[in-house]
Parts: structure tokens; C-alpha cells; sequence
């Protein structure tokens, strides 16, 4: 009986490996249809699914305690399943290299657990080749199985947004790939249990490889066209957004922002390409040159804020400033690879220590990775300046009165990045306004 026959009849299990922003929304889904293992290797991650909560929002609380979803940190689970999906993420190391651990570190635990005739599917983001010169040779030595003869392998890119309600697994076509003809058909298959879209079968494991590194390539390009143009505009007195919006009339424009470019992706996965390319003996010129732009907002942000104060007359060192926001986007907990820190020790360079509010983020979570403890929007007072930085609801709501009440003095200091306030209506009320 082929993988897929015995998904369908639950006389075989699918695992996922990996229950974060990306694992748990594909377990979920596929628990709708088949029986499902999920593991995780944090005991404390596992303990809240069992208890129905979502730490990751991405699924939500019912539906964690409606699924069927079996929700497991023993390794050894793993050997109940044929069909695996490996979700783990795939960050960079400080020095921008990839940092490969997370996913060599799941191989390791599912080559422990492997079963003859088992289906692979690596969904993290590596760099083409990743899947079939370092994933195959850990679960071929840690199973004492032969890839191709004993189990086979397949990448298919995960494509979720974390915090997108409207672009989500069942809706965006999915790329699979396989080893061999045999094996794409069963992939293939699996997938199509709960991807509405369909899918895209690519000609091969690094074909789906690529394919996945230039989708967040081309966006952080394009970012970092319209950051240049937000620093060229400022430079010239001219208001980026309203630029933006004019040029936006034209059919064939295309619609992106100036902002800080942070989260597991499109953040991360250009520096997975060029470590490739370099590996190879090519140095990136486009898209190294685009990172180098995004990864300075933060610091331009900070250098704006204090700015801003000299001109007011305000004193730069101990200046009382809050950000609301501190995730990488709007109404999402994920604090990954956040380039609002750098706004954050950008300004503790010139002694300023901000006062920083997210309803969303788990406070926990940032204190541990980040060493930044939250404070309540309540204790936010007597402010010289307020950076509003990531836009989520809860700061949308926010009413010029409510702003107000931030400060302490006339002399109103406010940094929109995400340009979601009224321009106009503010400096109107004499605030000193800057956005992106």
C-alpha cells in the first residue's frame, strides 16, 4: 500500500516535526483529514497545545482544543509515521551565514525514528542543495537506512505569513518536489488533502529550493528600493507616502513600502542565497546591496528621533521616549529577528533607554531573547518623543487625544513608521511628525 493509501484509510500517520508559525497551521490542517503526529522538542511549547492554547495566534485557541492533533515532545512518536513534514526554522548566525542547527538538529531526531519506506518533506528555507547534501547523509546516518532504496525525500517551501488571515495554506498554491517521479506523485497527493489552490511540481528538490529564496529575495529588493527612496525623499523635504500614492495610480506600479524588514523570511533567506552564490564564487551585487539598506533602518530611525529632539531643544541623553510596537509585523507575537531592536540599542547608544509597549508579543519570550522588558501603555507619561512602529490594532484605535496623553510637554515629538496616522490632522495640532 502506497503512503498515501494508508494516510487516507488512518492506517498510517503523518508527523510533523516543528510546531511553530509554520508547523502548527499545516498539522491542524492535515488533522482535519488524516491522523496526525505533532512534535516539538520544547516540553513547554507542547504542554500549552495540550492545554489549548495557541502561543503563535496563527490557528487560534478552538481550534486547538477541537483538533484530533496529537501533540507529543517524545521522539520516539515519530516512528508511528511514514509521511514527515519538517518545519523547523532556518535563521542566520550574526555574521549573516546561515545557521543550518535547527533543522540538522531535527534530522538527527527523525533519523533516530525513521522507518523503512517513509516519505521526507522538508519545508524550512535552506539554500538549494541543503535538502540532499546535508538533510539525507544525517537521516541516512542516524536511521542506518540508504535514501532512495530504504526512504525518499522531497522539499515543498512553506509559503504562510504569519498573521495573514486572508493568505493561508489552504489558498496559496503550493510548490512540491521529489527525488524521483514516484515520489512527487505522493507528495503531490498528500498536499492536495488540504491545499484548495493545488499545487506546482517542480523539476526538482533545488528548483523548489530556489524558488523559495528568490520569493523573499525579490520582496526584500523591492523594500529596499522604496527605504532609498524614503532616505532620499526625507533628505529633499518631500513626503515618501504621498509620493508613493500618486505613483500608485499608474496600472503597473508596484505597491510597496518604506520599513523596518524583519521576521524568519524575507529578512533571512537573501543571506541563504548569497552564502550560496559565495560559495560558488559569485558576489551578490543587488541583493546584498538591498540588505545592507534594510538592515540600516532601525539604526535611520533612531538617528531621526534624535534629531528631532535637538531641534526641540530637547536634551538627548535620559530623553523620555516610548515605541509602541516591538514584533516584526502588525498583529503577530512573532518577535523574530525584530529590527526594532535596533531602534532600541541604537538609542541606548546615545543614553536614552525607551519605555516599549506591544499588547501582542509575549513579554516572557522578548525579555529572554532581548534582555527588553514591556511596561503598560498606562505608564507611558510625560514623553518627549513616541515612536509608533509596528501597526497593530490595537494602536490604530489610538485617537489623537489618546496620544496626547503620552506627553508631558507642547512640544510633541511622534515618528509614524508605518505612516497610519492622519499627517496632516497631527502636525495640524502642532506635533513635530516624521514618518518613513
Amino acid at each position: 500500500m502506497g503512503v498515501y493509501e494508508g494516510l487516507v484509510t488512518h492506517k498510517e500517520k503523518l508527523a510533523l516535526i516543528g510546531l511553530g508559525y509554520v508547523g502548527m497551521p499545516i498539522a491542524i490542517a492535515f488533522a482535519k483529514k488524516i491522523d496526525v503526529i505533532g512534535f516539538d522538542n520544547n516540553p513547554s511549547k507542547i504542554a500549552l497545545y495540550k492545554s489549548g492554547i495557541d502561543p503563535t495566534k496563527e490557528v487560534g485557541d478552538e481550534a486547538i482544543k477541537r483538533t484530533t492533533l496529537e501533540f507529543t515532545y517524545d521522539e520516539t512518536k515519530l516512528k508511528e509515521a511514514r509521511f514527515h513534514i519538517v518545519a523547523v526554522p532556518t535563521p542566520v548566525n550574526d555574521d549573516h551565514t546561515p545557521d543550518l542547527r535547527p533543522v540538522k538538529e531535527a534530522c538527527a531526531v527523525l533519523g533516530r525514528n525513521l522507518r523503512k519506506e517513509a516519505i521526507v518533506v522538508f519545508e524550512s528555507t535552506v539554500y538549494p542543495g541543503v535538502t540532499e547534501e546535508i538533510c539525507v547523509p544525517i537521516l541516512e546516518q542516524k536511521s542506518g537506512l540508504k535514501c532512495g532504496l530504504d526512504f525518499k525525500i522531497g522539499y515543498s517551501p512553506e509559503r504562510i505569513n504569519p498573521g495573514d488571515r486572508k493568505h493561508r495554506l489552504e489558498n496559496i498554491k503550493k510548490i512540491v518536489s521529489g527525488m524521483d517521479a514516484e515520489t512527487i506523485d505522493a507528495i503531490a497527493k498528500v498536499y492536495e488533502l488540504v491545499v484548495e489552490a493545488g499545487v506546482h511540481k517542480a523539476e526538482s528538490i533545488k528548483i523548489a529550493e530556489a524558488a523559495k529564496v528568490i520569493e523573499n529575495s525579490q520582496r526584500d529588493i523591492n523594500i529596499a528600493f522604496m527605504n532609498e527612496l524614503s532616505l532620499i525623499f526625507n533628505k529633499m523635504g518631500i513626503d515618501t507616502k504621498a509620493v508613493l500614492e500618486a505613483a500608485s495610480t499608474k496600472w503597473n506600479f508596484l505597491n510597496f513600502y518604506p520599513g523596518l524588514v524583519g521576521g524568519h523570511c524575507i529578512g533571512v533567506d537573501p543571506y541563504y542565497l548569497t552564502y550560496k552564490a559565495e560559495m560558488l564564487g559569485y558576489h551578490s551585487q543587488i541583493i546584498l546591496s538591498g540588505r545592507r539598506i534594510n538592515d540600516n533602518m532601525g539604526r535611520y530611525v533612531a538617528e531621526n528621533c534624535v534629531k528631532s529632539l535637538i531641534s526641540s531643544d530637547k536634551s538627548v541623553k535620559n530623553a523620555k521616549v516610548a515605541i509602541l510596537g516591538f514584533t516584526f509585523k502588525e498583529n503577530c507575537p512573532d518577535i523574530r529577528n525584530t529590527k526594532v531592536i535596533d531602534i532600541v540599542n541604537e538609542l541606548e547608544e546615545y543614553g536614552i533607554k525607551p519605555m516599549i509597549v506591544d499588547p501582542q508579543a509575549d513579554p516572557t519570550e522578548v525579555k529572554g531573547l532581548y534582555d527588553v522588558e514591556f511596561v503598560d501603555s498606562g505608564r507611558v507619561k510625560e514623553m518627549d518623543a513616541v515612536i509608533l512602529a509596528v501597526a497593530h490594532d490595537e494602536f490604530k484605535k489610538l485617537h489623537i487625544k489618546d496620544i496626547d496623553a503620552f506627553y508631558g510637554s507642547k512640544c510633541k515629538i511622534l515618528l509614524d513608521l508605518k505612516g497610519i496616522l492622519n499627517r496632516k490632522e497631527y502636525e495640524g495640532a502642532g506635533y513635530k511628525y516624521w514618518r518613513l
